[in-house]
């Protein structure tokens, strides 16, 4: 008599998770077999044993198009979960030895990440050659989330910003200084005081920005009026002023990038200018405080060492 061996949660394997989200992402065992370097029947047979595993139908396959159906939706994002999982334990044991090989995960905020890191990068891929760095721009809230939510490491952020309770490291103080169109009349002044711009259209960054509120609050601080338009980057904002349409505050950080044609009349602000603390941030319970600290202090010398 021959007995059947019922399938049970050891058959599974991280290979069959992985081809599953590879067909979710394509939507194609072709195209997923390419992702994943193996050819079609392999991957075809590994993602029918894994239905076979689950007892559940994951694609609804045709020759025109894969869909996923209902399960299939809710076992790859259980599958996702897994295998970043399976990163992080990764990472984690290779960081034992050595806390600075690996892959480190960090979210950057638009209004840093491309002032920033064209600066530090290379100062820390050069001391930490084992290090891989993943950064993400995104804005403060999804930062914040996902380091909550354990996807991120780190991030780049301004500490003036609601983020909550993190351990951190600052890298620079950034001030805030006003751009204004090449020839403007108050760029005959050395400084600018907020009320100085009253009656100058203040075009500021849309919401969700965290630098949007800093200027926002600084503003209003001064009397100076918000134009109807919003931008989604600095850069725009640069370009709408170069044009005429009106005078923004722009970080100090970000000032040589979006002038570089010096198409902008930039001044710093009187004292007591407003500014923000860019700096590195992680969870107080995370395993890697002690190599983040000593990540920020590179990221910071080599700020202060750039040309």
């Amino acid at each position: 008599m021959r007995l059947s061996v019922m399938p049970s949660a050891h058959d599974l394997s991280i290979r069959q998770l992985q081809y599953a989200v590879a067909v979710a992402d394509t939507l194609g065992f072709r195209k997923a077999a390419e992702r994943c370097h193996v050819s079609q029947p392999t991957l075809s047979a590994q993602i029918r044993e894994l239905e076979d595993v689950l007892g559940v139908q994951l694609f609804e396959r045709d020759k025109r198009r894969v869909t996923l159906t209902r399960a299939g939706e809710i076992v790859v994002q259980r599958a996702r979960k897994v295998l970043l999982g399976v990163d992080d334990l990764l990472n984690e044991a290779k960081r034992a030895g050595d806390p600075f090989s690996g892959t480190l995960r960090i979210g950057v905020i638009p209004t840093v990440a491309p002032y920033l890191l064209p600066e530090v990068t290379p100062a820390v891929s050069s001391k930490y050659p084992k290090l891989r760095l993943v950064f993400r721009e995104e804005k403060t809230a999804d930062i914040v989330r996902e380091l909550d939510e354990g996807l991120l490491d780190a991030g780049l952020l301004a500490l003036e910003a609601d983020i909550g309770d993190y351990a951190s490291a600052p890298i620079l103080k950034d001030p805030f200084v006003v751009a204004l169109p090449k020839g403007h009349s108050l760029a005959k002044k050395k400084k600018l005081a907020i009320d100085d711009l009253d009656d100058v259209p203040v075009l500021l960054l849309d919401d969700g920005h965290c630098f949007r509120e800093q200027a926002l609050a600084a503003c209003e601080r001064g009397g100076a009026r918000e134009a109807a338009f919003r931008a989604t980057s600095l850069a725009t904002l640069a370009q709408m002023v170069s044009s005429g349409a009106g005078a923004t505050l722009l970080p100090e950080l970000a000032v040589e990038v979006e002038n570089r044609r010096g198409q902008l009349d930039v001044r710093p602000l009187a004292s007591p200018a407003p500014s923000r603390t860019i700096a590195l941030v992680w969870r107080k319970s995370s395993p890697l405080g002690g190599p983040l600290g000593e990540l920020a202090q590179t990221m910071r010398a080599a700020f202060r060492a750039r040309g």
